[in-house]
């Protein structure tokens, strides 16, 4: 059974605003729904940043992430891993070290984020020759 949903847009014709009803599946609601789950865990500037360092260079000390990622505070890395371990996608470990050494990884879980992270790789190269003709 496919549930419909109804959507309106607000169309100007000349000097009259008139209401049209626009119709939606649940296929479509679980979709949008999915994108804003999906925007609200990798939201911020650093997440992807965080998350594509941490795949390319495998498990990483906190001060080897902070100079790798440019421009990103101690502070805002550590809020960042935070969020991005309490939704599986990195895990913490403590060393017992002297000092105590820190590693970051991702997850087998976060591992699946890896072909996305790769396309937005591969459109910034793409957007970066398109626009500016470079390759950095």
């Amino acid at each position: 059974m496919v549930t419909k949903i109804r959507l309106f847009i607000f169309e100007k014709n000349s000097s009259m605003i008139k209401r049209k009803a626009v119709k939606k599946s649940l296929e479509y609601k679980v979709r949008i729904t999915a994108i804003t789950d999906t925007m609200q865990v990798l939201s911020g500037k650093w997440k992807i940043h965080i998350l594509g360092t941490l795949l390319q260079g495998g498990k990483m000390r906190f001060m080897d992430l902070l100079r790798e990622i440019d421009g990103i505070a101690a502070k805002m890395l550590s809020k960042e891993l935070q969020d991005l371990e309490m939704n599986q996608l990195v895990t913490r470990t403590v060393v017992d070290t002297k000092p105590i050494t820190v590693e970051y990884e991702v997850t087998e879980y976060g591992k699946t984020m890896e072909p996305i992270i790769d396309e937005i790789a591969n459109w910034g190269v793409f957007y970066r020759s398109r626009l500016h003709g470079k390759t950095e």
